[in-house]
């Protein structure tokens, strides 16, 4: 398994597939994420609705990049697709963007909430006890 540090992967969700096209776009999920850390983002513009076949492959690509330590983004999600996502409860395990650029750009960005802090001194026990 190689490394690589700042690709993100961006595949494009099939509006519709059988079994076994969902199977074949997996495999291919998991050939290009064969890497430590990856970063995916699924470009959902041509998916209309998504049935419980598609939400199962989104996941299986979400597991396939925890696996490595990864996330998988969501982009361009219609209200309907959204909706689908939402009566599953599923929309809470993907960070979802109204676009894929915005999505990719959202992996070089810090977590919001997260602050960039130096480090704290050293504390001395014995220094302590020499200002009491």
């Amino acid at each position: 398994m190689g490394t690589r540090k700042h690709d993100v992967v961006v595949r494009k969700l099939p509006a519709a597939f059988s079994e076994k096209q969902g199977r074949i776009f997996l495999c291919e999920i998991q050939r290009s994420v064969d890497f430590d850390r990856p970063r995916m983002v699924l470009d959902c513009s041509d998916v209309e609705y998504l049935d419980k076949s598609a939400i199962f492959l989104m996941l299986c690509c979400l597991e396939e990049a925890i696996k490595r330590h990864g996330d998988v983004r969501l982009a361009a999600l219609c209200a309907r697709a959204r909706t689908s996502l939402e009566m599953m409860g599923v929309n809470r395990l993907f960070e979802i963007y109204d676009t894929t650029s915005e999505a990719v750009k959202g992996f070089h960005q810090f977590p919001v909430g997260s602050t960039l802090q130096a480090p704290l001194p050293a504390y001395s026990a014995q220094g302590s006890e020499d200002a009491a």
